[in-house]
């Protein structure tokens, strides 16, 4: 496997990799099976021995396992690694109750981060989400005294609207922002994805294929305990005209001889040098295919035909990244 190319994370930041890992699978965060540990750790080895260096992680992801066994990987290897973390989602039995973003919770989450890991500072630490229970400046300004005190070096957001992403940024230069983003989900494209070019904000982009949509492998109708069943995108008639949509990606993905989702996870890439597409992988099975995506190139027509296809507003139904 070739190396991975690297970009700016924000306007002064570090190098990062271009392609980032999402280790939330590494991890139960909806109370099912943990799975293997040694098989998810020799992931994150050879992700790093290719240069995948962005690892990313929630203080909530399997009730701080993820950070743990992040902590167990990259003992010996710490500058090899960035590591990305979100806090403020409450979990109990593995069911989100809500957000938490006070300082004072703010300064209470990033110190026990800091002890799961293992680390002294946190590369990058964002809000799971906004919150209107707890103004900007007092969140962002929090975790600005957090960069003071050197146990964060840059600030990231996620999820969160435009004007929330210039507010933010007003306040402190905000380095990432992390979104969803896929060929079937671009709504960011109006608002949100211009603002950040314009403050020179890179964005990880997670979710590429849209919930297992693009992937090529779903078929209708998914199974009735199907987490999938909750957003409207996967259900009856929805599905049946989105899986249409994408047959036109399979298509493509035949020709091409790679699969459909290396075809988004390119896509995705190819929107601008500023965008990381941030797969979450546990097995080390996925490395080559997932490395290999990032070196797809695209025909102008080949292109013009995926943005037809997958227009704003072409899928039917929503998810949970459509609020």
């Amino acid at each position: 496997m070739s190396e991975i190319t690297k970009i700016q994370l924000g306007q002064n930041g570090p190098m990062v990799s271009k392609l980032g890992l999402g280790c939330m699978r590494m991890s139960s965060i909806w109370g099912g099976t943990t799975p293997d540990e040694t098989e998810s750790i020799a992931t994150i080895h050879q992700a790093l021995d290719n240069g995948i260096n962005f690892l990313n992680t929630g203080d909530f992801y399997g009730a701080g396992h993820n950070e743990m066994l992040i902590g167990k990987a990259i003992k010996d290897r710490r500058d090899d690694a960035f590591i990305s973390v979100k806090f403020g989602a409450i979990f109990h039995n593995g069911q989100w109750i809500g957000l938490d973003l006070r300082p004072v919770a703010i300064k209470n989450f990033v110190n026990y981060s800091l002890t799961r890991l293992g680390i002294e500072t946190i590369d990058l630490y964002q809000p799971s989400r906004m919150d209107n229970s707890v103004p900007i400046e007092d969140i962002i300004g929090t975790i600005a005294g957090l960069v003071e005190e050197g146990k964060v070096r840059h600030i990231g957001v996620s999820e969160i609207t435009a004007d929330q992403l210039r507010t933010a940024n007003n306040i402190y230069p905000i380095s990432a922002l992390e979104i969803g983003y896929s060929l079937a989900d671009r709504q960011i494209e109006n608002n949100l994805l211009p603002a950040a070019k314009e403050l020179g904000i890179s964005v990880v982009a997670f979710a590429n294929t849209a919930e297992g949509l693009l992937t090529g492998d779903l078929k209708a109708p998914i199974a009735a305990d199907d987490h999938r069943n909750h957003f409207s995108r996967f259900q009856g008639e929805n599905l049946v005209h989105n899986l249409e949509k994408v047959e036109v990606l399979k298509e493509m993905a035949r020709v091409k001889n790679v699969t459909p989702t290396q075809l988004a996870i390119a896509w995705v890439k190819e929107q601008g040098e500023y965008i990381m597409p941030l797969v979450s992988m546990n097995r080390r099975s996925r490395l080559p295919e997932n490395i290999a995506a990032m070196e797809i190139i695209f025909s102008t027509e080949e292109m013009n035909l995926l943005n037809s296809t997958f227009a704003i507003g072409a899928m039917k139904g929503g998810t949970y990244l459509q609020r």
